[in-house]
């Protein structure tokens, strides 16, 4: 059967996720380019048209993958309604209870991110927009009164980090945290980072 001829940034789309789904189910070191090319029925020589080296490709994998995640996240902060809510869809989403996808790819690229420097830039660059975004909703919430909240910044580390300290508990050891006890402490970090301490962080509550 004759292959579809795409586009050159339809290509590298397709290559880019075949890519993440390799990473995700192989491991960054494991991975290999003729594993991208074989799940896409491609040659060797095309995938290194595009990327010319495993390290370029698994670089722009994460990149296409941290963007993806950034437009969920921007969408979800854009809505027209309060900070309060703005935030708590976000954060629930990204939460590794939430609907958030590629947990097993994010604790990989954190590993290999400390020998990579193109991956580690990678990293750095979506946890800088991550926090900055949060950072940017909470002080929004401040200044129309919803909470209290001294140090937005400082806000929005704590919270990354927790979420992702849950995420390698519930991703890497089966059995050490329910999903029902890590979505307890996430509401409850959230309501204490925003002095909402005993208020119910539901969508009718706010």
């Amino acid at each position: 059967m004759t292959r579809v001829r795409l586009s050159v940034a339809e290509r590298r789309g397709e290559l880019l996720r075949a890519a993440i789904e390799q990473i995700e189910a192989r491991g960054v070191a494991a991975v290999r380019i003729a594993d991208v090319a074989s799940a896409l029925g491609v040659s060797n020589a095309l995938v290194l048209y595009h990327f010319s080296t495993k390290e370029q490709l698994v670089a722009a994998a994460f990149r296409h993958a941290a963007e993806v995640d950034l437009a969920q996240l921007r969408k979800l902060l854009g809505r027209r309604t309060s900070a309060l809510r703005r935030l708590r869809s976000a954060v629930r989403w990204y939460a590794p209870t939430g609907q958030a996808k590629g947990w097993r790819l994010w604790i990989e690229g954190w590993a290999a991110a400390l020998r990579e420097p193109a991956l580690r830039e990678v990293a750095q660059d979506l946890d800088r927009q991550w926090k900055a975004a949060l950072a940017e909703v909470i002080a929004e919430g401040v200044a129309a009164g919803e909470f209290r909240c001294p140090d937005p910044h400082g806000t929005a580390l704590r919270l990354t980090a927790l979420l992702d300290g849950l995420a390698v508990q519930l991703t890497s050891y089966a059995g050490a945290v329910s999903r029902a006890r890590a979505q307890q402490w996430t509401d409850e970090a959230l309501a204490r980072e925003l002095g909402l301490e005993g208020q119910a962080l539901t969508p009718s509550g706010q």
